[in-house]
């Protein structure tokens, strides 16, 4: 192989050699001419073959594709991955060839050389790019991979890479050593902190978030203060970007959401339902114990007919258990019409098709305030959509507070304008307005 490029690098300069003494060039000159000469169809000729191979890759793998149809293929393809590799012939050609010739003129050859060894190393570094690229969208679009913060580990990758590079072209320059340079940057660490301090906390926070899981791409994230509520759009290696319900773009450092506090909604996501967790205050004087007539005239509403019968039948056997009821009576009483009232609402909302009621369900009493008990209403609405979960929300809040007026309860609010107007009206004998 070694003669044979002797032999091709012998006829190309014969051939040079000819075509200058036919234009007729001046003897003296012939050696600094054909150098140049040579030199430029080298760098033709190499370039040719890159690009020929280049394009035949390419044909040979999009056949291959055509026929495979598998997607790992066709992101190396879409990303030419396997043509990009013709990159790194050129001064491959260059750097066999030339030697060939120009055993005595070495002036030329070593500024060339080092030219074809930084072009060697930036190709390098560009298709190790495309094949880092291609890699990371290959891994997030998988199911176990999708979610990751993989794109700030890919760029640190990226960036150590082409920091190394650039050492290395700087040392072809200045012919020195590599390692001499990386061992005389050890006196500006200091200043390469400051410099990379947003990249190197960024890494460090990004391979925090990617081992402990704590924030992906789509999730739903809250931090105090108001000015993060929204969806991840994107994890890199120095910013989150975040998309607020309000459409802005929120971008913060990743190590604050390591450092501060942060509150993750996938969890809710997740499981089988959103909760809800609402309360209103019942007026202590319209609690009372239940009368015949009053719970005659409550049968008539849903659901309450056949439990009223069935307390009423424990009753008259003795039975009084409530919270330890081995039948799961726990629902509420008979004996006051709050306790009915708490005993509907329970069964209200198992009954309510966008309840989930295989989570926790109950209605429960707080502590008593000086305006009155607050009765809570606590379940999972089954839809997590935020306008069908407030709409079902609402929908609970309207029914409970309207019907709680069938069972002569009051919900206590505050004296409203309207109030005080009635109020006047009656003082003075006179019919309030409507």
């Amino acid at each position: 192989m070694d003669d044979k490029s002797h032999k091709f690098a012998g006829e190309l300069l014969e051939w040079i050699k000819s075509i200058l003494r036919d234009l007729g060039i001046e003897t003296g000159r012939v050696d600094e001419m054909e150098g140049i000469i040579y030199t430029v169809l080298i760098a033709l000729f190499a370039w040719a073959v890159a690009w020929i191979l280049r394009y035949v890759l390419h044909y040979v793998f999009l056949k291959i594709l055509g026929k495979s149809k598998n997607e790992i293929l066709r992101v190396l393809v879409d990303r030419r991955v396997f043509s990009g590799v013709a990159h790194v012939l050129p001064p491959l050609i260059m750097l066999s060839l030339l030697p060939l010739v120009y055993d005595d003129y070495r002036s030329l050859i070593g500024w060339v050389e080092r030219f074809c060894w930084i072009y060697l190393v930036i190709a390098f570094l560009v298709y190790t790019n495309t094949f880092l690229s291609a890699l990371w969208r290959i891994f997030s679009s998988s199911d176990a991979m999708k979610d990751r913060p993989l794109k700030g580990l890919i760029q640190l990758v990226k960036g150590i890479l082409i920091g190394l590079g650039v050492i290395i072209v700087i040392s072809i320059l200045v012919q020195r050593s590599p390692m001499k340079l990386i061992t005389g940057l050890g006196a500006f660490a200091a200043v390469l902190m400051l410099v990379f301090k947003d990249s190197i906390l960024g890494f460090v926070a990004g391979v925090q978030l990617a081992q402990n899981d704590i924030v992906r791409k789509g999730d739903w994230i809250v931090m105090p203060g108001g000015m993060l509520n929204g969806v991840v759009i994107d994890i890199t290696l120095n910013t989150v970007k975040v998309q607020n319900f309000d459409n802005t773009i929120v971008t913060v450092p990743p190590y604050s959401l390591i450092s501060g506090t942060l509150q993750n909604w996938r969890g809710m996501a997740e499981s089988g339902g959103r909760r809800i967790m609402r309360d209103f205050t019942i007026d202590v004087t319209s609690i009372k114990v239940c009368t015949p007539e009053l719970l005659e005239s409550l049968k008539s509403v849903d659901f309450l007919k056949s439990y009223i019968e069935e307390k009423q039948a424990e009753q008259a056997a003795g039975k009084v258990e409530n919270t330890d009821n081995s039948n799961g009576l726990v629902n509420g009483t008979i004996e006051t019409n709050l306790g009915l009232f708490r005993a509907y609402v329970a069964m209200y909302l198992r009954k309510h098709p966008f309840v989930n009621g295989d989570l926790t369900l109950m209605t429960r009493l707080l502590e008593p305030t000086e305006n009155g008990i607050p009765f809570e209403i606590y379940c999972f609405s089954a839809n997590k959509n935020w306008v069908s979960y407030e709409s079902i929300q609402a929908e609970i809040m309207e029914h409970v507070a309207a019907v709680a007026a069938c069972f002569e309860l009051h919900i206590y609010q505050n004296a409203s304008g309207h109030d005080y107007i009635v109020s006047a009206y009656i003082t003075a004998g006179k019919e309030p307005p409507v």
